[in-house]
Order: C-alpha cells, then structure tokens, then sequence
C-alpha cells in the first residue's frame, strides 16, 4: 500500500492550528473581552451611574480612581465624556465633554431644575460654605428648608399647599441625586455633599444670589428672574 505524502492541511500540527480565543489576566467572567481590573471596572460604573463618587461615601472606590485616573479618563474619552475631580474635597463625577461643533450622541440624561430647584440648590451650596469655613459638617433638616423657601412664596405665586408640595418634590428630586443624604438616626436631618461646590461657580452664586434676594423682596417676579423649567443639571 502506497502511502500518500505528508499533507500539512490533512494533518495539522499545533502551530499551524486554528487560534484559540486568548484569556486575558483581568478576564472575570465566561465571554469577558475587558482589559480593566475589577475595581478599576467598579470605580467606572460609579461614576457612569453617577451622581458621583466620594471619598467619605465610597472609601473602596476613592484610592482606585486616584490610582488609575489616567486610564479612567480614557474610558470616558471613549464616550464623549469628561471627569471633573477635586482631590481636596475627594469628589469625582462625570459632564458631557466639550465637543465644539462636533456632533456626538448625549449619554448622560438631563434633569430640568424649577425655580423652587434652583433657589434649594443654591441655599445648600451656601450652608456648604458657611460649614466649611467653620470647619462643620454642612446639615440641614426639612423644617430649615421649608422655613426658607417660605421666603419665596410669594414670588411663586400658588397656595400655600400647592407651594408646600413644590417643595417636598424638590427635596426628593435633591435626595435622588444624592446632593441631599440622610443622616443616621434622623427622620428629617440631611448632610450635604460636597459634590454640589462644583455645580455652581463663585459668579453664579453671586449673581444668583443677588437675583433671588430681589425675588424675596417682591423687586422682581419668578418669571422675569428664571423662565420656567430653562435650568438643567447632568445626571
């Protein structure tokens, strides 16, 4: 019996053979194609599923960022996204990069603020800073709150329930980005995070300060002060 030549096709060696899929050092589960560590992963998805990560709040997750900030950046870059962070405060949290005229698809949603939304906003940005600078933690309780959005009824101009339900929406609104987060062993307490200092630079406290004042006095009306719903925050 004649034996055929040697055929490379019909007996394939292992160089030869075709590629397996390769594992990657970081692989965590069946199908993974990812390059990032699990906690750098975790960090991302954090700050992805926002509002934002904090040092205090996210103790785990704070010295990963730090560590892999440049590799985060990237990831983001990816998705049109930029990170802001502020190392002193240890607060991080991510805004639709600066694209100029380029189009790209939005992935953070909007939030429309009211005016009820914006006056709370910036009175918790104040309490911030005045607990700053006396070196306290910055809370507020619910009673504080209404108290001094009373001011502005008038200016609102609804009855008295209508406005109290403004209120209360705006609170939970706050609460859900986390700006507003409950203290232990209060029903009505709240710490406020330090995400909000960079929300609002110091030109805009002072001008939106200056506005509202006027409101409280009845100088100007709501809609003259701030078009209905025209103020947005990223989520």
């Amino acid at each position: 019996m004649n034996w055929l030549p040697h055929d490379e096709a019909a007996f394939p060696d292992k160089e030869s053979a075709p590629d397996t899929p390769q594992t990657h050092a970081n692989t965590l589960f069946i199908g993974d194609s990812g390059e990032l560590a699990l906690e750098t992963r975790r960090a991302l998805v954090q700050l992805l599923a926002g509002p934002s990560l904090e040092g205090r709040r996210h103790s785990n997750l704070w010295p990963i960022l730090v560590r892999d900030e440049a590799l985060i950046r990237r990831r983001l870059a990816d998705l049109f996204l930029e990170l802001v962070i502020d190392r002193d405060m240890q607060v991080a949290f991510t805004r639709q990069a600066d694209t100029g005229n380029l189009e790209v698809p939005i992935l953070l949603r909007r939030s429309q603020l009211t005016f009820i939304d914006s006056i709370l906003l910036l009175h918790l940005r104040q309490r911030l800073t005045q607990a700053d600078a006396q070196g306290d933690r910055a809370v507020v309780s619910i009673g504080e709150i209404m108290e001094f959005l009373a001011l502005y009824e008038r200016a609102a101009n609804t009855d008295r329930a209508g406005f109290n339900r403004r209120i209360q929406a705006s609170v939970e609104k706050i609460k859900k980005h986390s700006i507003l987060q409950k203290i232990r062993a209060s029903e009505d307490r709240f710490e406020i995070s330090p995400t909000l200092k960079l929300l609002f630079s110091a030109e805009e406290i002072q001008a939106l300060t200056h506005l509202y004042q006027r409101m409280a006095a009845g100088e100007v009306a709501a809609h003259e002060g701030q078009p209905e719903d025209d103020q947005e925050t990223e989520q």
